[in-house]
């Protein structure tokens, strides 16, 4: 969609498309997601080089990251919608005797997706996919600071779907501020906290539901008895993937004080084995989203102690890989969510000390624990409140259909992909359907000891 068409006509008209009751037929939603993927198909080449252009992603990062799993999701959504879009019989309570009951699904309306700028296209594509799965219109409005991935989606869009179903929205703050003036029936934004807290204010005004996906600084424990080899080599891949720009990324991490020099060695090692002695000139290494970025960044590394990197170019806005050491807990690098290729690395001595550093601070989106032990597992997964993550692993519990992505907290609300993206966009109806006969009378008036004998007997 041109920016300068009205934001209020084109509401109206996906309000009106959707009364006419089109988007309910399960049908009609499953030719919507094979057209969608269809045509991502048919312009692979041109979203991977939308991807390079913004953010210097290779080819093979924008399939593994964005393009693979936005079709990957879709596959899913078409393979079950038909399932998930049934009526869910459940047994009729005593009280409700005899009556048939179930729960009915139904779509909510019109719903606005606004994704962020770090996966332009996965975080825009993957949601809408939800969205269309089950039977909502949708306006899209991806970010003003990825232009090219952007224009990509809306032409995809529009080649695809009439704009009363479908739509994208491009600009940047006044198209966001006219956008949260309308009312919608469902938004699902991405994005900072900050930015998170303004959607769930303006929403409020409509007693619009959202769900919100945020951030925050997402710790790795990495006790004593881990594989630290095999933890430095996932961890760097977790955090140097779209050059740390990712909502998961490992933030920082946690090292048990007594393997802290041999852990650090490894980070360094594996540094240089996937990008080599110089990455700033690797030709797949990705740079920051803009001058901006690349400065705030940079910023946070003013007097911490590099044991690798710390440098960057600005002529390409790439920053090297770089790994921190002896950071204060109060440093400027620890107080914001990085989103960068900066990891500080802090050490513990207990278990308990580790446990209590992560739980004083806000809830993460994600959290990642390198150990061999089960009972370590139990303890930190079992206390600790976060989003999602892995043991012995970094970004993998993401990449599931099957499993709900969220975080808790001041990291986000609600989760999606696979049945969850589908009940996210999805209102239940409980429905009792009552016989006719017989009626009994013990709920109606006039009421009296022996009825309410009868109805403690019912309701214990």
């Amino acid at each position: 969609m041109k920016t300068e068409t009205k934001i209020d006509t084109l509401v109206a008209g996906q309000r009106a498309f959707f009364a006419k009751g089109k988007t309910r037929d399960v049908n009609f939603r499953l030719a919507a997601l094979r057209r969608l993927r269809d045509g991502i198909r048919r312009r692979e080449k041109e979203i991977a080089a939308a991807l390079h252009e913004d953010l210097h992603k290779s080819s093979f990062e924008a399939y593994m990251t964005e393009i693979g799993m936005a079709l990957d999701e879709i596959g899913f959504l078409i393979k079950h919608t038909g399932e998930y879009a049934k009526p869910e019989r459940v047994p009729a309570a005593l009280s409700q005797f005899p009556a048939k009951c179930y729960i009915k699904k139904e779509p909510y309306g019109v719903t606005l997706i606004m994704s962020p700028w770090n996966y332009p296209f996965l975080l825009s594509i993957e949601p809408a996919a939800g969205a269309i799965a089950a039977g909502n219109c949708c306006i899209i409005k991806p970010s003003a600071y990825a232009p090219a991935v952007s224009r990509v989606i809306r032409e995809l869009i529009k080649e695809l779907f009439d704009p009363a179903f479908v739509a994208v929205v491009e600009g940047g703050r006044e198209e966001n501020s006219r956008l949260l003036e309308e009312k919608f029936d469902y938004i699902f934004f991405t994005g900072s906290v900050q930015v998170g807290k303004l959607v769930m204010k303006k929403a409020a005004e409509h007693l619009t539901p959202v769900t919100l996906e945020l951030g925050g600084k997402s710790p790795c424990i990495v006790a004593e008895d881990a594989d630290l080899n095999l933890a430095a080599k996932r961890i760097v891949f977790g955090k140097l993937l779209n050059s740390g720009q990712t909502c998961v990324a490992p933030d920082y991490c946690l090292v048990q004080e007594n393997v802290m020099e041999p852990f650090l060695a490894c980070l360094v090692k594996w540094v240089r084995r996937f990008w080599g002695e110089n990455p700033l000139a690797h030709p797949d290494y990705p740079g920051m989203v803009n001058e901006k970025h690349f400065d705030r960044v940079l910023g946070l590394l003013a007097g911490e102690e590099a044991v690798i990197g710390g440098n960057g170019n600005r002529d390409t806005l790439q920053i090297a890989p770089t790994v921190l050491r002896n950071v204060s807990p109060d440093a400027p690098v620890m107080r914001e969510e990085i989103f960068g290729p900066v990891l500080p690395v802090l050490s513990f001595r207990t278990l308990a000390e580790a446990e209590a550093f992560v739980a004083g601070r806000p809830r993460p989106l994600a959290l990642y624990l390198f150990t061999k032990s089960r009972s370590t597992v139990r303890r930190i997964t079992g206390r600790i409140s976060f989003g999602g993550g892995c043991v012995n692993d970094t970004i993998l519990h993401l990449a599931s259909s099957r499993m709900g992505f969220g975080g808790v907290g001041e990291s986000g609300m609600g989760s999606y992909h696979g049945k969850r993206s589908f009940d996210t966009f999805t209102h239940e109806k409980s429905i009792v359907d009552k016989a006719l006969r017989p009626d009994m009378p013990l709920r109606y008036p006039p009421y009296t000891k022996t009825k309410e004998k009868l109805l403690r007997r019912f309701l214990r």
